[in-house]
């Protein structure tokens, strides 16, 4: 099943690498999307591809890369109505 993540991570997750980390995990991983800082602190993210994947990303992001400090990440997934739903992103997953 195709699923859609939409992700904020708050914590100490600007100027640690976190965004170059979290594109690189997901590219290793085969997924579209973006991840970007936002004017608040937090990073946001979307993800698309197989349920079991994107799942692999969110524990990921709960942890971070080496320098960060993740305190919550807030999650919504929802699945993916090829048909009738949300499009998905495209492409490798790219920084915003």
């Amino acid at each position: 099943m195709q699923v859609l993540a939409k992700l904020k991570i708050h914590g100490r997750v600007q100027g640690v690498f976190f965004r170059q980390s979290a594109r690189e995990k997901a590219r290793e991983l085969g997924l579209s999307g973006w991840v970007k800082n936002m004017p608040d602190g937090t990073v946001e993210a979307v993800a698309a591809g197989p349920e079991n994947v994107v799942n692999e990303l969110i524990a990921w992001c709960k942890k971070g890369p080496a320098y960060a400090r993740v305190d919550k990440v807030n999650v919504q997934v929802s699945e993916v109505d090829e048909a009738y739903g949300e499009p998905l992103p495209c492409g490798p997953f790219q920084i915003a």
